[in-house]
């Protein structure tokens, strides 16, 4: 499979602060491509470089085959892309603004722009600078997606939207790999990127830590839980199940940690009448102090 982006050791450094170090990554064509990690761990130092807005101190990156310091506006013709910190034309309402960006495309599918704009309850008719930080989102990323782009580069696409919109969201991206589109987007949120994507780079304190499949990731995933029941349980029957750590036991309640699949907890929790079932995820700290270690490397 040909691959779409392709980084060498790429290093950005801004004198007392690491950006980026030694990172390799390679997005498949038609993949959607999540890039995870904490605020502040490189996410976004990584996409300026490939859009070729700040230049590499080492290393070097492709887009599609070229250059992204010596071919940055071919690149940037096949690309659709939202940044993390937008800054929109705030005296324009936003239809104007996505009219204004589709002239300079050459033109795109109207009734598609107005598609995505219903489908992210996008108020297009009124002036940008009325707009919440939602609102503003929405129009990036309607005018990342309007033109159906070859690739497709989001930066925390989903900040600020609530859940409905980020479900559509999630539609999107989903048509997209179906149109053979590739994506690439940086988020913090674990769940997020399991939902949407085939593989996931993670990046810790500038530097990728792991790139996985989602189905090893998963597998890597622990969840908090606490479960309580309507009478009495035998504990013994939990002893056995496989990835379950019990933090506490009672005879009417458990707490514990499961790493995994939970299918075989859920089984055993249904031999007996359960009340009530809560579930957490870990932050991101958690994952990499648990699995990678706090050198970074995968346990």
């Amino acid at each position: 499979m040909a691959e779409v982006i392709r980084t060498e050791r790429l290093s950005k450094n801004y004198g007392r602060h690491l950006g980026i170090a030694d990172v390799d990554i390679e997005v498949r064509a038609g993949e959607v491509f999540g890039y995870l990690g904490p605020n502040g761990a490189g996410k976004t130092t990584t996409i300026r470089l490939l859009m070729d807005f700040i230049r590499a101190d080492g290393g070097r990156a492709e887009i599609f085959g070229f250059d992204i310091r010596k071919e940055s506006v071919e690149i940037r013709r096949r690309v659709g892309f939202l940044p993390g910190d937008m800054h929109l034309y705030e005296g324009l309402v936003g239809h104007d603004y996505l009219t204004f960006f589709a002239s300079l495309r050459g033109g795109v599918d109207r009734p598609y722009v107005e598609e995505l704009a219903s489908r992210l309850a996008c108020p297009l008719e009124r002036p940008i600078h009325t707009l919440s930080q939602g609102n503003k989102r929405k129009i990036g990323l309607i005018q990342a997606f309007m033109h159906k782009p070859e690739l497709l580069i989001l930066d925390e696409p989903t900040s600020g939207l609530d859940p409905i919109v980020r479900h559509q969201f999630h539609g999107l991206v989903a048509e997209a790999r179906g149109r053979g589109q590739t994506v690439f987007y940086s988020s913090h949120n674990l769940p997020e990127v399991e939902r949407s994507c085939d593989r996931v780079a993670i990046i810790r304190r500038g530097r990728i830590v792991a790139t996985e499949s989602i189905g090893d990731l998963k597998a890597r995933s622990v969840r908090s839980l606490e479960i309580r029941f309507n009478e009495d349980i035998d504990a013994q029957a939990f002893a056995a199940v496989p990835g379950l750590e019990i933090v506490a036991c009672d005879k009417r309640s458990l707490k514990g940690r499961m790493r995994g699949d939970m299918d075989a907890l859920l089984k055993t929790a249904a031999r007996f009448p359960v009340g009530d079932f809560s579930s957490d995820e870990p932050d991101l700290e958690e994952i990499f102090l648990a699995y990678y270690g706090d050198d970074g490397h995968a346990e």
